[in-house]
């Protein structure tokens, strides 16, 4: 499934905003709160749960990056994770969302694929977060 969305028109479609997106910290911050804004008009429940728990991560990663906070990303993962967050709150992809469970499948299967391939980014993000909240509070 993973390859037929990567090769798909609408992640293409994603992917050639993303650059311009990345670049631009106001588009970032606005696409983060799309991303929140669809997050909690699904309700995910159950199973489902940590799949949220990893586009919250994402949202942190896009707004420490847009803000500056956050230097230790990589520009091609900047791109990646903002491609995967313009197909996320498409309503037109591989899957339509419209349609009851089996319209997020793809956004699941998206993200944890990500997730994956950025793995070494996204540990040392959790990683810097943990010392900065550390930081901050003592």
């Amino acid at each position: 499934m993973i390859t037929r969305i990567l090769k798909s028109v609408f992640f293409k479609n994603a992917k050639g905003k993303a650059g311009k997106y990345a670049g631009n910290a106001t588009r970032l911050f606005e696409l983060a709160k799309d991303v929140m804004g669809k997050l909690k008009g699904v309700g995910f429940k159950g199973n489902l749960a940590e799949f949220q728990a990893n586009v919250q991560l994402l949202i942190r990663m896009v707004r420490a990056f847009a803000s500056g906070e956050y230097k230790g990303l990589p520009w091609k993962s900047m791109v990646s994770i903002v491609a995967v967050l313009l197909y996320f709150v498409s309503p037109i992809d591989i899957i339509p969302d419209f349609l009851p469970v089996i319209g997020i499948t793809d956004d699941v299967a998206l993200v944890i694929w990500l997730i994956k391939t950025l793995g070494s980014d996204i540990n040392k993000f959790r990683e810097w977060e943990k010392n900065e909240k550390t930081i901050n509070i003592g």
